[in-house]
């Protein structure tokens, strides 16, 4: 590996260098259990988040097929995902997700979710 791109791996967790022995990350393997931990109190079935912004967190498609104002992931570009901006309460502390505040993932369960939006947000 060269000097940039460590350097690159370094200041960047989440740089997905698949062909260097990075790991695929799974939806069903790690980012279904993030939403099922953090997300699916209220983004279930009769969950206050599903009745206010029409999201649902059931299965793949209902995620990709975000709220009612659009999508909340961007499949390659977890920067600018809807998904990743709240629970890093980037867009706004006041709508950091989850809402609640019972328990907040840890900045490595949410690298692992951003990794799965970079690599293409598979079904998989």
């Amino acid at each position: 590996m060269n000097k940039l791109m460590r350097t690159l791996v370094l200041l960047s967790p989440t740089v997905t260098l698949l062909g260097c022995g990075e790991q695929s990350v799974s939806y069903s393997a790690d980012v279904r259990p993030f939403l099922d931990t953090y997300c699916m109190r209220c983004h279930g079935e009769g969950g206050k988040g599903s009745e206010t912004s029409g999201l649902r967190m059931d299965d793949y498609e209902s995620l990709m097929k975000g709220t009612t104002h659009g999508p909340v992931v961007k499949p390659g570009d977890s920067f600018t995902s809807a998904l990743v901006m709240l629970v890093e309460g980037r867009a706004d502390p006041s709508l950091r997700m989850p809402h609640d505040g019972e328990e907040m993932p840890r900045q490595a369960e949410i690298d692992r979710v951003k990794a799965w939006i970079d690599q293409g947000a598979k079904n998989n």
